[in-house]
């Protein structure tokens, strides 16, 4: 299942908020989806501002495939 995260960033930031992750979680049908975007994010957020950001997409890629989810730019 491939979900682009431009589509995910409804604020137009360029970064990904965890609620916003969480819709897109939730859209997907995963259960959880708030556990898992809060997860997602404390494993990805290297730099701790709480917001996934472009240098850190790589990460959330490899991490959301393990629930199936392949993030496309």
């Amino acid at each position: 299942m491939k979900v682009s995260l431009r589509a995910l960033d409804t604020n137009g930031d360029g970064k990904l908020s965890r609620k916003e992750l969480k819709v897109g979680l939730k859209i997907f049908g995963l259960r959880f989806s708030g556990f898992r975007a809060w997860r997602a994010l404390r494993y990805v957020d290297a730099d701790g501002d709480g917001l996934i950001g472009e240098d850190e997409l790589d990460e959330l890629t490899k991490y959301a495939s393990k629930w199936g989810i392949i993030f496309t730019p």
